[in-house]
């Protein structure tokens, strides 16, 4: 098949999730290539907005062809740069076309935009489309309003979900979740996003005799991760003279606010280490003995997928979609809930260790990327042949 990924966001915005999954359809033979179109903001990155390349051009990321354009964008006209955005894929769809012929099929990663812009050429070039799903309901309530909502956005958004092929949600729960927005008349199934489950293979722990039991957390500093109930969870468990430790790592976890809350609950047991590579997060995976996560809203939290696939145990949320609760290796409790946060953690702490092959196994017949590869194949196979 030759098939066309384009992503909503790509680097310097992120577009993991596109990326990784196009080397798993690469891997299966398939040609598969990216049109990335990046808009850039002033307040996010003056230093990349000024300097990035004006022009469309072509450049390899870890051995795929990505046709890649930065669009400047105009701050505060949210609906023109959604206009200019949808336009400028269009045109270097036409571009693509010109150079390595039609794809078979299109590969949209979020709705929000490039299902829609995806819907668009599907219009006007008959190509199928498919559209992974990865934003929360949290991060739609915060541009669109809590549902009812009359957001502009909206209608467009709906019709690239029902014109789709299919609608790849990773994670069940994000079907029911955004259907105050979206409703539900449109093809859909669930499939997880791709982790690399080699790089984070499962090993060996130091004892736990004669140290603390140390929890980690992998999470940017944001309100939507919980660091406030973790926080206070650990400050019950610190009265509680319980002999455990907590290392957060993750954008501003090393900044002042976060430091600054640290200091306001009295912990002394917890250590920052501000944002890490992939390197660095395996390392600190590999140096715990458990992950928790306190977050209010997620859809697919793959650092969880990461935590297990290393052999360690997880603790967290509601929010926590059900497919990633592996039986043996997840404990759940109620967002928001500190005092029933803290009892888990110190309940596990006191478990025996946990049987770490069979998680990493689970996670590898879930998420490892020939696994999400075959289905993409075989989902996008069927796509074909239904027309």
């Amino acid at each position: 098949m030759h098939i066309l990924e384009i992503p909503s966001f790509f680097t310097p915005y992120g577009g993991e999730f596109c990326l990784d999954q196009a080397k798993a359809l690469k891997a299966l033979g398939h040609e598969v290539r990216i049109l990335s179109n990046v808009q850039l903001g002033m307040t996010i990155g003056m230093k990349d907005y000024l300097r990035l390349p004006y022009r469309c051009f072509e450049h390899e990321v870890d051995g795929l062809t990505v046709v890649q354009y930065y669009q400047r964008g105009i701050p505060k006209v949210v609906r023109l740069n959604v206009r200019r955005w949808v336009a400028m894929v269009e045109a270097m769809f036409h571009l693509y076309m010109a150079q390595y012929g039609k794809p078979d099929i299109i590969h949209a990663h979020c709705a929000k935009w490039a299902g829609y812009a995806a819907l668009r050429i599907s219009q006007a070039h008959d190509v199928p489309y498919v559209i992974t799903e990865h934003l929360s309901l949290m991060s739609l309530e915060n541009e669109f309003g809590k549902a009812p909502s009359k957001a502009w956005q909206i209608p467009y958004l709906k019709q690239a979900y029902e014109q789709a092929a299919m609608v790849l949600t990773v994670s069940e729960e994000l079907v029911h979740d955004t259907a105050c927005y979206y409703g539900t008349d449109y093809r859909w199934q669930y499939l997880s996003n791709v982790i690399d489950t080699q790089f984070f293979h499962v090993t060996q722990r130091k004892p736990r005799e004669g140290r603390p039991f140390r929890f980690c957390c992998v999470a940017d500093y944001f309100y939507r991760k919980g660091y406030d109930v973790l926080f206070e969870a650990c400050r019950m468990l610190q009265t509680e003279e319980c002999d455990i430790d907590l290392h957060i790592a993750g954008r501003m976890t090393d900044g002042k606010d976060c430091q600054t809350a640290i200091a306001r609950h009295g912990l002394t047991h917890v250590f920052t280490h501000g944002l890490l590579d992939q390197e660095g997060v395996r390392s600190l995976l590999y140096e715990s003995d458990a992950l928790v996560l306190a977050s209010r809203s997620e859809v697919q939290p793959l650092v969880v997928l990461e935590a297990m696939s290393t052999g360690i145990p997880v603790v967290g949320t509601t929010s926590i979609p059900r497919c990633l609760r592996i039986k043996g290796g997840c404990r759940i409790v109620a967002v928001d809930d500190a005092a029933a946060l803290a009892e888990a953690m110190q309940a596990l702490s006191k478990e025996p260790v946990a049987d770490g092959e069979y998680l990493s196994e689970q996670v590898r017949a879930m998420a490892s990327p020939a696994v999400v590869g075959q289905r993409l194949q075989t989902i996008f196979g069927e796509v074909l042949a239904s027309r």
